[in-house]
């Protein structure tokens, strides 16, 4: 028989000050939950194994939502593949492991939809997982992202652990990382316009050719779908949460240019590289549970740049 959390429920979300765990955080606090266990990384670094342990029995978790790890956009990726393999493998490995010896009623991992081969079919489908060769750009991630989803099939199969497994499309919304080195596309392109509109410039420079299809869903989605799963999802198999929307990276950059510099003329630097051609991920099991998103990507842009100006536009100018 699968539990369902009730609203006094002791339910930990790690990685709660990042971008999707603080949404989750604030979701579920909404929605109406009282019990929830957080812990920054100075108060517990999940790669240790004996701390995790420590931490889980002093706690006693009846759920998991696991959203940490160390995420980064293509140049961060490329730079340091060992740091986002190393730490996410030891992260989730660490994770899955005491809740399991601890017996939580239910886990939630969240992956990756990068963990789908470079030229996988489209839309992609789950069934699709280790069909083909990974996007080299974000490989060592993908990877750690791949153990982990199947850990939680593995846990279930040896030790019948209710542990299921979601993989997001690309992210975005208030909390993001606002960091040229280290952001996603979204808030890379946000602070990007913002800067030149600072500056009094009137061209704006976008890595590769403009021509990749993506796919975004709006963080609170995400957040909204997590509760969703955790209510009604309890198979082996790993499941998509997207919106089945795409857009190209041109048109993205010029709705973001709406937003932020409408003056700004876009210049494509096609010496980058551009990364995976086409990530859309297949939605058809997620809709057939009752789940759709609900913010569209136009006005979810204008209130991530609110978000930006009103927490992090100081910084950066």
């Amino acid at each position: 028989m699968f539990l369902t959390p009730q609203s006094t429920s002791r339910i930990y979300v790690s990685g709660h000050r990042g971008l999707v765990g603080s949404a989750i955080v604030e979701h579920l606090q909404h929605a109406g939950f009282t019990n929830l266990l957080t812990a920054s990384r100075t108060e517990l670094d999940l790669r240790d194994p004996t701390a995790v342990e420590r931490w889980f029995a002093e706690t006693q978790p009846e759920f998991v939502i696991h959203a940490a790890g160390k995420v980064g956009g293509i140049g961060a990726n490329v730079a340091q593949p060992v740091d986002f393999a190393y730490d996410n493998l030891l992260i989730q490995a660490t994770v899955l492991r005491a809740a399991w010896q601890h017996g939580v009623k239910k886990l939630l991992y969240l992956a990756s939809s990068c963990v789908y081969p470079r030229d996988c079919p489209q839309p992609m489908r789950e069934e699709y997982i280790l069909t083909g060769p990974l996007e080299q750009t974000n490989e060592g991630y993908a990877l750690a992202k791949i153990m982990g989803l199947k850990s939680c099939q593995y846990y279930r199969r040896q030790h019948g652990c209710n542990f299921i497994a979601t993989l997001p499309t690309n992210l975005y919304g208030p909390g993001d990382k606002f960091d040229p080195e280290r952001s996603h596309v979204i808030p890379a392109l946000i602070l990007k316009f913002h800067q030149a509109k600072l500056a009094g410039e009137q061209q704006v420079t976008i890595w590769g050719t403009g021509k990749p299809l993506r796919e975004f869903l709006h963080v609170a989605d995400l957040a909204d779908a997590c509760l969703f799963l955790l209510r009604h999802y309890n198979n082996a198999e790993s499941i998509n949460v997207g919106t089945g929307e795409e857009v190209s990276i041109a048109v993205l950059a010029e709705l973001v240019r709406d937003v932020v510099h409408p003056a700004a003329e876009l210049v494509f630097d096609t010496s980058k590289p551009d990364g995976t051609p086409r990530k859309l991920v297949d939605v058809s099991r997620l809709h057939q549970l009752g789940w759709r998103h609900q913010h569209h990507l136009r006005e979810g842009l204008a209130a991530t740049y609110h978000w930006f100006l009103q927490h992090e536009a100081l910084g950066q100018s």
